[in-house]
């Protein structure tokens, strides 16, 4: 008889891993603190876009909100987030919580394996110690645990749970092993056994500095050539001809993992007494991005702004200080919000998660300096865009009448349209920002005037 699994937090990670474990005929639980998403799971509802309606409907999984569910479970995975607070410091008080909770009801003998992003030696230092606290039971007797880091990418199909190989660790080898076996049975690309959790760990973490790291030298390279007048894309187009050239493309660095795991190390690193000067100056790279677009968009607002004769009051969102551009019309200076729309608000095209999105930085800045916004995305939900980024959306893109175009998040959606379209609907000389040059080759070649802005 299959055992008894409870996943804890059934977000983008906890519950395709329970329907992956349901599938194969384990007596699956799926515990999540919210009663909204528990009733909306049992309604037979994908809460997370990731799985469909039909799998979870069909499914024998038990939602549940009532920590009790654990009693009966020999294994429990914990998928909770590990975000960073507001100075970007480690913020692991889910994993604790979840630790304290599950200590208070497993049975001895009991495998708790977490899955979530934590700094290398926190599976034993956070969540160990959490469930001893409220069990009684030490780890390695009373209960046992492991590490096997998530690997999602929402919205890529492609590469979900079944498809890419499980690093998986435990506090033994017998421990690593059975949970091998246990992964093993839903994840059809195989497991790798790591030789340590703390191995796992860091495993987890620099995938995504490599990234983070990656990102920041091209948009290092697009703030340099920019200063140069030249054209980044061309150059990395030229560049990638080379058969070892990695490539990447500059951008915003938004999401839940990216701009978070670096810190995971870094914070490890600062109290060990190691500075991760290239993580951290990578870092910094990268949370600047927002800054610049908005200043290079708050830039070519006020060149339109002296073309067509109006006076516009614009800031530098480096500086933070008012900068007008004064124009006249008809020998009378008048002052006039420059007014865009902004396509895509989440921080990855084909996907509505607005989570840790950088471009909140950048709408936050252009609107500081006097811009007035509109957005839409068709991914997600108007009331979230309202009450995330605080502007007002579309029920249905418009750029009719706008004085620029803020293409932010390149959703398929996008390619229905093309640069002159766009420039057609929008108002006199107008303002086209694409910091993805999604439109790039077709040119900026135009009967009609207008600015158009990339990174």
């Amino acid at each position: 008889m299959r055992p008894n699994i409870c996943v804890v937090g059934m977000g983008y990670v906890g519950l395709p891993l329970a329907v992956a474990f349901d599938a194969e005929g384990y007596n699956v639980t799926g515990f999540d603190i919210s009663p909204d998403v528990v009733r909306t799971l049992r309604g037979g509802v994908d809460t997370t876009g990731e799985i469909s309606d039909a799998r979870v409907e069909s499914s024998d999984i038990t939602f549940t909100d009532d920590p009790a569910a654990m009693d009966s479970a020999e294994y429990v995975v914990i998928a909770v987030p590990t975000p960073v607070d507001e100075v970007y410091r480690p913020d692991l008080s889910y994993v604790e919580a979840a630790g304290e909770t599950i200590g208070e009801h497993i049975e001895r003998g009991t495998t708790v394996v977490l899955e979530s992003t934590v700094f290398p030696g926190a599976t034993e230092e956070i969540l160990a110690p959490a469930i001893s606290r409220t069990s009684g039971w030490s780890a390695g007797e009373g209960f046992y645990v492991g590490y096997s880091p998530e690997r999602a990418v929402p919205g890529d199909r492609e590469h979900g749970l079944h498809n890419v190989v499980k690093v998986v660790s435990g506090g033994s080898e017998a421990v690593r092993d059975d949970l091998a076996d246990l992964y093993s049975s839903i994840v059809g690309a195989g497991v790798y056994r790591a030789p340590s959790i703390e191995v796992a760990e860091a495993a987890k973490c620099i995938e995504n500095v490599q990234r983070d790291v990656n990102i920041a030298l091209v948009n290092e390279l697009a703030a340099l050539f920019g200063h140069w007048d030249i054209d980044t894309h061309s150059v990395l187009e030229a560049a990638g001809t080379k058969w070892n050239f990695h490539k990447y493309q500059p951008g915003l660095v938004g999401g839940h993992c990216i701009p978070v795991d670096p810190y995971y190390l870094i914070h490890k690193a600062n109290r060990d007494g190691y500075t991760a000067d290239l993580i951290e100056t990578a870092r910094d790279v990268n949370n600047r991005v927002p800054e610049r677009l908005a200043d290079m968009t708050l830039a070519a607002l006020a060149e339109r702004a002296e073309r067509v004769g109006r006076t516009v009051q614009a800031t530098t969102a480096r500086e933070g200080t008012a900068e007008t551009a004064l124009a006249t019309n008809g020998g009378e200076a008048a002052l006039e919000e420059p007014s865009m729309v902004v396509f895509g608000v989440a921080y990855k095209p084909n996907t509505d998660d607005v989570r840790s999105s950088a471009i909140e930085t950048c709408i936050s800045l252009l609107r500081s300096a006097g811009v007035s916004l509109a957005a839409y995305d068709p991914h997600v939900e108007n009331a979230t865009i309202e009450r995330q980024f605080n502007i007002d959306a579309q029920e249905e893109l418009s750029f009719e009448g706008f004085d620029a175009a803020l293409i932010m998040t390149p959703h398929r959606e996008i390619t229905e349209y093309d640069l002159e379209g766009i420039r057609s609907e929008l108002g006199d000389q107008p303002v086209v920002a694409d910091p993805h040059a999604v439109f790039r080759h077709e040119g900026t070649d135009s009967q009609h005037a207008f600015e158009y802005v990339t990174l």
